[in-house]
Parts: C-alpha cells; structure tokens; sequence
C-alpha cells in the first residue's frame, strides 16, 4: 500500500506542465502591451491572435528539429500566453506570461497536442519579454 501511494504522489509532482511569469512596468498598460507585441519577433514567436481591449496576446514558435521515435510524432509547438493589466501599488501595469510545449502528433483524427515540459526555448522567450518590457521607457533614446 505504501508504495501506491509513493506512485500516486510521483505522478501527481509533474502535473504542472505551464511556466508563469510575472513582471511590472512603470509604462501604462496599452505601452507595455505594444512593447510585448513588437517584442515577440525579436524573441522568434509569431503573434496567433491578440485582442486589445483586454491586453491579452497568443503567440506561438515550431520546433521542427525534434525528432522522436514515434511515427506519429510531428514537431514541438511553443506557445506563450501574455495578459497585460493595469497594476496596483507603485506597479502602473502588471504582465503576466504563460509558457506552455506541446508535442503534435498526426493521427488518423488529425494533428493532435499533448501537452508537455514546457522547453527552455518557450521559457526564455517570456522571460526576456517580461524583462524588455519590465524597464521604464528612456526618454533620452526617443526620438523628437
């Protein structure tokens, strides 16, 4: 018994499969939310849909250099999940990044995601969104 307990624990410490980040930027909510949009080019993503009214933005990078040995198998999916709302305290905005992997297969069904680890490309990439939009605006660099 007690080792069913063992496996039931161990299955249960990799359930979170989602890397979250968080950050504030001195910036107003609608500047942080357009550094993130032209930041996501720079760190490989591309935008898949953004809705700006609620700061919200979906962006995704394949990974097609993965191979594995399932027939099935096609490539890795990189996902980010990026909220943008006005913060509280001396934070003027809040940014909130979800990293998430995802292996795609190709099934008789079709293309079909199972969720994974989320890779180290996906993690990087929010934090050096979080990290380029977290800085206050250098007033001295723009132009005009």
């Amino acid at each position: 018994m007690p080792l069913l307990v063992a496996l039931a624990i161990a299955g249960c410490a990799g359930a979170n499969r989602t890397t979250s980040l968080t950050g504030s930027s001195p910036s107003p909510a609608p500047d942080a939310f357009e550094c993130l949009r032209n930041q996501l080019k720079n760190v490989g993503f591309a935008q898949t849909s953004y809705d700006s009214d609620e700061l919200r933005i979906t962006a995704r990078k394949f990974d097609e250099t993965v191979r594995r040995p399932d027939v099935t198998f096609r490539r890795l999916v990189n996902r980010l999940e990026i909220q943008v709302a006005p913060g509280t305290g001396n934070a003027v905005t809040n940014i909130a990044v979800d990293a998430k992997t995802f292996a795609e297969y190709n099934t008789h069904r079709g293309p079909t995601e199972e969720q994974e680890k989320t890779s180290t490309t996906a993690q990087s990439a929010a934090q050096t969104l979080v990290q380029k939009c977290s800085q206050p605006v250098d007033s001295t660099s723009v132009p005009g």
